[in-house]
């Protein structure tokens, strides 16, 4: 309330002043008394700048980011500010941020007073991995009469890698330890028959089956026991990640290959908490990265590290290049999980005779892109002979997907057709179904 009436006083010596001069044209003596209220208003400017730059570091203020941000998912960043100066402030902040985020308009205004510490949060979500540079904090501080304003510049340059969705993946791990998939809508599925991976001998109670009675052990015992059997453990699954052109389509924000890649993170660690082998295969019209399968304590983040570097190519991807790498590399049967899409069925028959080929060897699961704006295209109510020509066309394409099913299927090669946002769920799921139906 101080300040705000010290504030009104300055505005109202200013508008007399201005008025004096202005009567002063017909009345000659009012000049004196505007003379008099401008020595006063430069008296309080001269109070004001003596205020604000009295003290040589009146305020700080510093930035906090995590070491890496996760694609896709709010990130938060934490500014700390504190008034150093013996009355109270008002702020302009203005964060320079990543010229990925293109935002020019980034100010925040607050007041602070005497000696106090104040600290607010505020969110990015990067839509690309790479690497994003901050730079300063500037900072403007108002002057108790408001007359003058006082730059602070803070060097907080600082370089965050932006990774693929880890946030992602660590609610999915936090839901598959406790055996609660079903809460990001993984489904329950029956299981079929028992695994023959033996754990242990148990004593017999009301329930188990009958059918697993170990008569050699119960006859040493005088009771009953069973063998108790678990899930087959440290089979290898890989995932094999298409880096061509048409993983550059984007969507929601970013591209399908990052959707790609978010959904192979998740994967990858869902298949290590199951105690299974991750793996890890990129290509374009050559090998980028092989990561043999494993489930070492480090195999997290190698995974992690070799999918922040991935980035699309401009060139068709090279898939008798890759049969050819999975034939000499991978020795033992796997489950491998392929991401790319098809947007025609002429595409699809260019590469099915290699898909044939790396099926015969290994349990090969095809993921490929539902294309969402054919799908609003299709619901969109015609009007004119035009929306009837592009709802037949998009009728048309989207047939195609379903047809790209069915060709696969009729090769012996199951596959996925998902949306973008829907992927890691759908990629999950049939993971979990063909590890239940012991297919792999």
């Amino acid at each position: 309330m101080r300040l705000f009436f010290f504030n009104k006083i300055v505005y109202y010596i200013a508008a007399l002043a201005a008025v004096s001069y202005l009567t002063s044209y017909f009345y000659t003596p009012v000049f004196i008394v505007g003379n008099a209220l401008l020595l006063l208003l430069a008296m309080a400017v001269l109070v004001d700048s003596f205020l604000i730059y009295s003290k040589r570091k009146g305020l700080l203020a510093e930035r906090w980011t995590p070491e890496r941000f996760s694609i896709g998912d709010p990130n938060k960043v934490l500014l700390h500010l504190k008034n150093k100066y013996h009355f109270p402030v008002r702020l302009s902040i203005i964060d320079e941020l990543p010229v990925q985020f293109q935002e020019r308009n980034w100010l925040r205004k607050l007041k602070l007073d005497s000696g106090s510490e104040h600290e607010f949060t505020y969110s990015l979500c990067p839509a690309s991995r790479g690497e994003y540079e901050f730079g300063n904090i500037n900072v403007y501080v108002h002057g108790p009469l408001s007359l003058i304003k006082r730059r602070y510049i803070f060097p907080e340059i600082k370089i965050v890698k932006v990774y693929p969705s880890y946030v992602q993946m660590q609610r999915y791990q936090l839901l598959a330890v406790s055996n609660k998939l079903q809460e990001a809508g993984v489904k329950r599925i029956r299981k079929i028959g028992h695994s023959m991976e033996f754990e242990q001998i148990k004593e017999y109670v009301r329930g188990d089956d009958y059918r697993t009675i170990n008569w050699k052990a119960t006859a040493r015992k005088s009771d009953l026991m069973v063998n108790n059997y678990t899930d087959e453990r440290s089979q290898q699954v890989y995932c094999l990640i298409n880096k061509g052109r048409v993983m550059k389509m984007p969507f929601d924000g970013m591209t399908l290959l990052d959707h790609a890649i978010n959904s192979s993170l998740v994967l990858s660690n869902i298949a290590l908490v199951k105690q299974d082998k991750a793996g890890l295969i990129t290509f374009a019209e050559n090998l980028d990265t092989f990561l043999p399968a494993d489930k070492k304590p480090t195999q997290m983040n190698l995974v992690l590290e070799s999918l922040y570097r991935q980035k699309t190519q401009f060139l068709e991807p090279d898939f008798e290049k890759l049969f050819s790498v999975i034939r000499n590399r991978i020795t033992n049967r796997s489950l491998l999980i392929l991401f790319t899409n098809f947007e025609s069925i002429e595409s699809l028959q260019r590469e099915l005779p290699a898909l044939k080929k790396i099926a015969h060897y290994h349990l090969l699961l095809v993921v490929f892109f539902e294309n969402t704006e054919l799908t609003s295209l299709t619901q969109y109510k015609t009007a004119t002979i035009e929306d009837i020509y592009i709802k037949t066309i998009a009728e048309k394409f989207a047939y195609e997907k379903r047809l790209m099913v069915r060709e696969l299927h009729k090769n012996g090669i199951p596959s996925i057709l998902s949306t973008p946002e829907q992927l890691t769920v759908n990629t999950v799921n049939k993971y979990l179904e063909l590890k239940t139906r012991m297919s792999i």
